[in-house]
């Protein structure tokens, strides 16, 4: 190629660059706030564009830090907040695996106030809350393996869950009622510095924390005797 043509196409190939790069840039700026914070995030997230940790995708679970849930009147429900609090998720995980606690707590017209124990509690038990010692003494080490030991696993797990359940949605100080178990009459009292115990047991509650349309979740210290 003559060098009077190469000089010819290195000026067209700078004049290309220099108007493509700004309609470039100008099209990046007029494009929707939304769609650059996608391509934004899609270039984070992927690993062969970034040496750091991926970020992981929102899981649309509220987390502390967002505001509570308003009360009254419909909207949000307890099936909707009693996985928000890491600290008693071991016992929100009991409650979605029974059928009948879990469509419960999704049902707007029935009430009940959650007595939740943290985590701490569930995990310092002498024994796992589908784990029964009678069980064990009549059927052995496997009472809990197979068809018929699952189906025993669940019914212990429902009557630990159903001892921390009130069927009411706003529980009066010494108000008397019996949990979903049925088992025998609980109240509630305030000490001197308002903190609130649950009984019988003298269990702390650590904070109420969530309130809603058909009723509300007690996060306990202790966990109360279902046996």
């Amino acid at each position: 190629m003559r060098p009077a043509l190469i000089s010819v196409v290195a000026l067209s190939a700078v004049v290309s660059c220099q108007l493509v790069v700004p309609l470039l840039q100008q099209r990046a700026e007029a494009a929707p706030p939304s769609q650059r914070t996608l391509n934004h995030n899609q270039k984070i997230m992927d690993p062969n564009n970034s040496p750091g940790p991926a970020l992981p995708p929102d899981s649309g679970v509220p987390s502390r830090t967002d505001p509570p849930p308003h009360s009254g009147g419909g909207g949000v429900i307890l099936s909707d907040v009693i996985g928000r609090d890491r600290s008693v998720n071991l016992f929100a995980g009991f409650i979605r695996d029974i059928e009948s606690t879990s469509v419960r707590l999704d049902d707007p017209s029935k009430n009940t106030t959650v007595l939740a124990p943290l985590n701490s509690a569930v995990e310092g038990l002498p024994r796992k809350p589908w784990e029964d010692p009678r069980e064990y003494g009549a059927l052995g080490p496997n009472a809990y393996e197979g068809g018929d030991g699952h189906e025993r696993a669940q019914k212990n797990i429902q009557q630990f869950v159903e001892a921390h359940l009130i069927p009411v949605g706003i529980w009066s100080k010494g108000q008397k009622v019996k949990t979903l178990l049925g088992d025998r009459e609980v109240w509630w009292e305030e000490r001197e510095d308002g903190t609130r115990v649950v009984q019988p047991g003298d269990i702390e509650v650590v904070e109420v924390s969530s309130s809603v349309a058909n009723g509300e979740v007690w996060i306990l210290k202790k966990v109360r005797n279902y046996a």
